[in-house]
């Protein structure tokens, strides 16, 4: 199975456990709709990609034949929210989500973003229910709008760089057909774009044309073979990709690596025995951040930061047991991290500023 799943308070005085730092606490968003990855913008601003909430019962909806997603409604509830100058507010609004009307269950809608300039804001938009083709035969007339990398432009308006999605029909990790775009890097004339269905990083170049830069074979997981998952890429200070894994079902602990990648090479691991990476960010000390989702398996258990400096050696950070199922991580030039947090709940997500 290839699937991505995915209360803001002081920090208070608590006995930390050794190889713990002590950080401070805050939130600083909230009210989000399944909120995933996070980018700084061109001014500044904190900006948040929100799955969304999905659509009505009564509207276009579906089963997908992937049992960890099953019943979801067609709205266009997916959002990017900014908070800048100690405000928030939702800048771009009306993108496509999918998510069961009954209960949360993982969105699929805006899962990542990532800026260029000014005006190149990019926006990934998941599918997570099957090989490409099955998009429109279970959202006919919509099922396009997934699985796709977007450009926004200023005025809010977007249009479709590359169908992600549509590319996995080449198989790039000669596994079965599933596509879930995912992590998003962009960089001057081209993107970086994970997908977590797939188990490949590809590369957008600015004529809209997809190539494979990494595909991620199966491991030997508790239930079988299983798959990496890639959910986000980061350009290390050595100028090559590091890219973050969930890993398959089970999830279980320890068998989520991250990869150092350079184009043309294989995948090498970097640092491995860890749990549910759903995001990774270098800070501006050289050591490489990863959130954990979930620190059990079956995603259970709280989530989790680990720092990992330049020689190796790691360092949990404190976040006092606040982190439930966090998917997006960033690190400002202060050092300061920002997660996104409670990615799978509707209107009760938030981010949280944690300074270690």
């Amino acid at each position: 199975m290839k699937r991505l799943l995915l209360l803001g308070v002081a920090a208070c005085a608590l006995a930390v456990p050794a190889g713990v730092s002590a950080s401070t606490i805050t939130r600083v968003m909230q009210g989000l709709d399944n909120p995933r990855g996070l980018a700084f913008g061109p001014e500044g601003g904190l900006y948040v990609a929100e799955a969304g909430r999905g659509g009505p019962a009564s509207g276009l909806c579906y089963s997908s034949a992937d049992p960890g997603v099953g019943f979801r409604c067609y709205g266009a509830t997916g959002a990017i929210s900014r908070y800048w100058h100690g405000q928030q507010e939702r800048v771009v609004t009306g993108l496509p989500s999918l998510e069961n009307p009954s209960f949360a269950t993982p969105a699929s809608g805006p899962q990542h973003i990532s800026f260029q300039g000014r005006g190149g804001m990019y926006v990934t938009i998941g599918f997570g229910g099957g090989p490409p083709d099955s998009r429109n035969l279970a959202l006919p007339g919509l099922g396009s709008s997934f699985g796709q990398l977007l450009k926004i432009e200023p005025s809010g308006r977007s249009r479709s760089v590359a169908d992600i999605s549509a590319y996995e029909n080449t198989n790039p990790d000669g596994a079965q057909l599933d596509t879930n775009p995912y992590g998003l890097l962009a960089l001057p004339g081209h993107q970086l774009v994970t997908d977590a269905g797939g188990n490949s990083v590809l590369d957008v170049r600015a004529n809209g044309s997809i190539s494979t830069v990494a595909a991620f074979s199966k491991f030997l997981g508790a239930f079988g073979p299983t798959d990496r998952v890639p959910t986000d890429v980061v350009l290390g200070p050595d100028g090559a990709y590091y890219v973050s894994t969930l890993s398959g079902v089970p999830f279980s602990p320890g068998s989520a690596i991250v990869y150092r990648v350079v184009p043309g090479a294989t995948p090498v691991p970097y640092a491995a025995n860890l749990t549910q990476l759903t995001d990774l960010a270098f800070g501006p000390d050289g050591a490489l951040y990863v959130l954990q989702h979930g620190t059990g398996p079956f995603f259970s258990g709280p989530g989790s930061i680990v720092r990992i400096a330049p020689d190796g050696s790691r360092t949990t950070i404190d976040t006092q047991g606040q982190l439930n199922h966090p998917a997006g991580l960033i690190v400002a030039p202060d050092g300061v991290l920002y997660v996104s947090n409670f990615s799978i709940a509707p209107a009760g997500g938030d981010v949280l500023r944690i300074v270690p």
